[in-house]
């Protein structure tokens, strides 16, 4: 069983300019959590213990969003505002750990991974969440990295999850290569290789990787033997390759929704869909979202 995660956070979030020059690009919020607070809830529910923050020194606000804050609580408290004061004091379970880790230098996300090489060691397997990314898991009984976990119990082999994109979108993804075959959602399959943004003509599959890994603990030795590529930085992809050549890797497919929130766009959808679906909130956005659409003179409101 897989109980250690890592978070990459230690992006400037250029993407998400100007919104994320002064906050993390990782706390700004979906309806009324932060980005990372989803991600982190993700791995808690797959049975993640210990979640490894690879930051930055500006980053300070996410590990604080994390740990306790004695004076709000206590005003919370005394103005008997129970119902928040329960949100703020079990943001996390008690049994899950925060650690902080920096990456010093932006030199990409096999670099930020590495990072996490001396709270994880090599002898471990763990999980990487990109925080950019939500995964819901809405009708499902769990979720898809849970389901990926299992996988990973079940083969030994490292896992990447995947969903189908439209082929006239597959040169904005890194695009795998499953010899031929296609698997239903929930199945994993072994992996032939990634293509990286390839053109629509010439994609091995529809399948595009989505920000979810599960790897063994010697990735780290494969990371730090990985020269710089692209843009003078260490790609993960390129030493998951290698791994998948010594040990094999297999590609999960996902049967859930993703959202990109490092860009505009995915960020609206995913405030419009986590909204509509918010246990207190859904029911009076929906009207307010049928109000909008209905408004069919287009004067502002």
């Amino acid at each position: 069983m897989i109980h250690k995660a890592v978070l990459p956070v230690a992006g400037f979030g250029t993407r998400c300019l100007p919104a994320s020059k002064a906050i993390p690009k990782e706390m700004i919020t979906v309806v009324d959590k932060p980005v990372i607070q989803y991600v982190v809830e993700e791995a808690v529910a797959a049975g993640i213990k210990e979640i490894v923050l690879v930051t930055h020194s500006s980053k300070s606000a996410i590990e604080n969003h994390f740990d306790r804050n004695v004076e709000l609580e206590a005003s919370l408290e005394a103005k008997g505002k129970d119902a928040l004061l329960e949100q703020v004091r079990h943001i996390i379970p008690d049994d899950v750990s925060i650690i902080a880790v920096r990456q010093h230098e932006p030199l990409g996300l096999g670099h930020a991974v590495l990072c996490a090489r001396p709270v994880i060691g090599d002898n471990e397997p763990f999980a990487v969440l990109l925080p950019d990314v939500l995964v819901t898991d809405w009708g499902l009984e769990r979720n898809d990295l849970a389901g990926m976990i299992e996988a990973y119990d079940n083969g030994a082999s490292a896992q990447i999850m995947v969903e189908s994109v439209p082929r006239e979108r597959v040169s904005q993804y890194g695009i795998v290569d499953l010899g031929g075959k296609n698997p239903e959602a929930g199945q994993s399959v072994g992996l032939a290789g990634m293509v990286e943004k390839p053109a629509a003509d010439e994609a091995p599959s529809t399948l595009a990787v989505i920000g979810r890994y599960l790897l063994p603990g010697s990735i780290f030795a494969l990371l730090a033997q990985t020269p710089p590529g692209a843009g003078g930085e260490i790609q993960l992809t390129d030493a998951v390759d290698r791994l998948g050549q010594q040990q094999g890797v297999s590609a999960y497919r996902m049967r859930g929704e993703t959202y990109d929130c490092g860009h505009a766009l995915g960020y609206l959808e995913a405030t419009l869909a986590f909204a509509r679906r918010h246990p207190t909130l859904g029911e009076d956005f929906s009207r307010l979202l049928a109000d909008y659409a209905g408004d069919q003179d287009g004067e502002e409101r």
